[in-house]
């Protein structure tokens, strides 16, 4: 009842509209001076233009609630009913033997009466968002930082919720463009150096950062001059958090440490990837660790024939499943119950299953265990890459996820995945298909990562522990370094190791200060010293590789030396960890050459659990 009665609103001031306008043109051509007849025909022209209009608004469903009211779908059709009425009051006027009204009034008539009805139509879309902003006594007033898509979205959200908590009262952006415009009616007061007089004039007591795809040092720089001039920072989230890319009120929170370190959105060749991905056989090991299981999310979107996902930890197979889909259950075929140091099964795997496209995310990656313990590192890292090498033979691309250690390595980690960038080299060079590498640095919230030691320590009330005082790190989120991973699994050639760029290193100082003045309560800081195995300062690049980036402004090809796999089958995974961790390093240097068959005093004698063939490749 409510939608008719509406309905039957617009069509009355629809016709009046038609009234004023048609009575106003006839009056004007004759210079207010009608005849009795005159103003007899001009009232049933009226009449009948109303009864034309209404027909040809029923036929465009104007008037039977298709259209948002004052959208710019009813702005057309209103447009459109208008002018087909007066075309053809036109043509039935210039038909009659004696024309009913001048021939100008349908369409002098027809602009005036199409003014009235948008401008009726603006007022009451003025007065319905007036009516819904939140109310000023309880809504907390707030500038936006960024009058971008996201900011204008953000606004109307903010203004379009009669209970929300934020009240919009000033916009602050750094384009110059933007200053004295209105961002649906809330003023931009300049950019980020007048946040502190745009809060002391306004009223605000937050700025809520909503530029959803900003670099990091913007928002820790906004946020540094917003904290200093005592109001609180909130933010939007990134674009590759958001599930539609949309941003809305709803997504405003407190500001997260991976805010302050990266947030940037990849540039993506969508045509390349899904090239590569969609309709294909896609296998993924490791799918339970912090990269595997975002892997697995994101490989999702791009519709795979199947998606198989690998791992040794159900507890962790079942999350990433749940991830993908709420009512996952464990007998799913896409979850793989399986260990990389169980050679045979995992032919049997690939030979069942048969995949396309493999990403090769197991490994042991804590650094400090690894030193202590360097045979595990050979038994998962080396040996359980071989076995998946091989076992890969004949799949059309091949990622291998290495890391930043891998460049000059000092440490066991470093050591192992070198060698595995060689192995996945030599395979490339035997073999068809693109077997390649992909090297990045610390991924921001993965399990393990320096940001989840200094959440507990900062859980159990300090003190964060930091290594050295001058330590750097790269960093990336999880999201930003899987995107880069599946963009360069696309443009890599094989025998290649891919370097995602992450920006300038951070100081794990600077990360500390920062987090803990996220805390709740005060937090001290202490350094300890470098662990062994740790490097100071960590680099992208080893000796002699070049930055090249031909393809993609943030992924640099270098080329890897291969490595015979005759050279590790024989590794003693339990010698002692001195002389494991030296083998190790003398088979990173690709100008050193064992004979295929040494003993090397002992250190290189095939494990009784491995039995092995000689690659296919």
């Amino acid at each position: 009842m409510r939608a008719r009665g509406r309905a039957i609103a617009a069509l009355v001031i629809d016709g009046a509209a038609w009234g004023a306008g048609l009575t106003a043109a006839v009056l004007t051509r004759y210079e207010f001076a009608l005849s009795t007849r005159q103003l007899v025909t001009t009232t049933l022209a009226v009449l009948g233009t109303v009864v034309l209009h209404a027909v040809i608004g029923h036929l465009q469903f104007l008037y039977r609630g298709r259209y948002r009211f004052a959208s710019f779908e009813e702005v057309r059709a209103v447009s459109l009913t208008v002018l087909l009425t007066a075309f053809l009051v036109l043509i039935a006027d210039l038909g009659l033997p004696s024309r009913p009204i001048p021939a100008s009034a349908p369409v002098v008539g027809g602009m005036i009466a199409l003014v009235l009805m948008l401008a009726v139509r603006y007022l009451r879309r003025l007065q319905r968002e007036y009516s819904s902003r939140p109310d000023p006594s309880t809504a907390t007033p707030v500038l936006l930082f960024g009058a971008g898509a996201a900011g204008h979205v953000l606004t109307r959200s903010m203004l379009s919720d009669r209970r929300g908590r934020y009240l919009p009262v000033g916009v602050i952006d750094d384009d110059p463009v933007q200053r004295h415009l209105r961002v649906h009616g809330v003023p931009v007061l300049g950019g980020r150096e007048a946040i502190p007089a745009a809060l002391a004039a306004t009223g605000a007591g937050t700025v809520v950062f909503s530029v959803a795809n900003a670099d990091a040092a913007l928002v820790r720089e906004v946020r540094g001059i917003t904290v200093a001039a005592g109001a609180a920072f909130k933010v939007v989230p990134a674009l590759s958090e958001l599930i539609d890319d949309r941003v809305s009120v709803t997504d405003v929170r407190d500001v997260q440490i991976t805010d302050l370190l990266g947030r940037r959105q990849i540039d993506t060749d969508l045509d390349a990837i899904a090239g590569y991905l969609t309709g294909k056989r896609v296998l993924v090991t490791g799918a339970g660790g912090s990269i595997g299981s975002e892997l697995c999310r994101q490989l999702s979107r791009y519709a795979p024939a199947e998606l198989m996902m690998l791992d040794r930890d159900e507890s962790a197979l079942h999350a990433v499943q749940l991830s993908l889909d709420k009512r996952a259950s464990l007998d799913d075929p896409s979850v793989i119950l399986a260990d990389l140091r169980d050679a045979a099964t995992i032919r049997s795997i690939f030979k069942a299953r048969r995949p396309q496209v493999v990403f090769h995310a197991a490994a042991l990656k804590h650094l400090p265990l690894l030193e202590r313990y360097p045979g595990e590192a050979v038994k998962t890292n080396i040996w359980g890459t071989l076995t998946v090498l091989e076992a890969s033979a004949g799949v059309e691309r091949f990622v291998n996820i290495s890391t930043d250690k891998a460049a000059n390595p000092i440490s066991v980690l470093g050591y192992s995945k070198r060698i595995t960038e060689r192995l996945t080299a030599h395979t490339a060079a035997a073999g068809p298909g693109s077997f390649l590498s992909v090297r990045f640095g610390n991924v921001l919230g993965s399990r393990g990562s320096v940001l989840t030691a200094f959440n507990a320590q900062i859980a159990a009330g300090g003190p964060m522990v930091v290594t050295h005082p001058d330590v750097t790190r790269y960093f990336m989120t999880i999201q930003e370094a899987v995107h880069l991973v599946i963009q360069a699994a696309a443009i890599g050639r094989g025998g290649e190791a891919l370097v995602l760029q992450m920006g300038s290193p951070v100081r794990i100082a600077e990360v500390a200060r920062q987090m803990a003045q996220l805390a709740p309560v005060p937090i001290d800081i202490e350094f300890s010293s470098l662990r062994p195995g740790e490097k100071l300062h960590e680099e992208l690049f080893g000796t002699g590789e070049i930055d090249r980036r031909p393809l993609h402004p943030l992924i640099s090809h270098v080329q890897v030396p291969p490595l015979d796999p005759a050279e590790v089958r024989f590794l003693d995974s339990h010698a002692a960890p001195d002389l494991v961790t030296a083998e190790l390093a003398r088979l990173c240097d690709q100008t050193l050459r064992l004979p295929r068959h040494g003993n090397t005093a002992g250190l290189r004698r095939m494990d009784p659990t491995i039995t092995r063939t000689p690659s296919a490749t």
